[in-house]
């Protein structure tokens, strides 16, 4: 699976992957974006609700289909996001989601474990009208 870390954090992975949390979509989402990474395959479509202030986040579906490590992110990332801040959304980076699953990542798997971060984060983008793009990709990501 590409990643290493105590028996509790894979567990919870799997868990995760095996029963994913807020998997599905929402009806009327406030933006909805999908992502890839192509070198695994991974593909993850995020609905985002925003509150009235358009400034939190108040519900988060996603579906996708991929390895453990995408779906379980997604799947906890959703969990994370619900109450969050968009700007603290804006703010998150790679480190925030390996803390988050709880296990060290090996450098091939990281693009697979920072997806559906990089699928919100460039949703929220889209839809305040920061950037103009079709569909994230981790393909150029570093």
């Amino acid at each position: 699976m590409g990643i290493g870390g105590s028996d509790m954090y894979r567990q919870q992975i799997l868990d995760h992957y095996k029963n994913p949390r807020n998997y599905g979509e929402i009806e009327d989402p406030t933006f909805t974006h999908i992502g890839e990474n192509p070198m695994c395959g991974d593909e993850i479509r995020m609905d985002v609700v925003l509150d009235e202030s358009e400034e939190t986040i108040e519900r988060v579906a996603f579906q996708g289909d991929g390895c453990a490590i995408s779906q379980a992110s997604a799947s906890m990332l959703s969990q994370e996001l619900a109450g969050m801040a968009v700007e603290d959304l804006q703010a998150m980076d790679r480190d925030d989601i390996t803390d988050m699953l709880g296990v060290d990542i090996s450098p091939m798997r990281v693009k697979c474990a920072v997806l559906a971060e990089k699928v919100a984060q460039d949703g929220a983008e889209i839809y305040f009208g920061e950037k103009d793009i079709d569909r994230t990709t981790t393909e150029d990501d570093d």
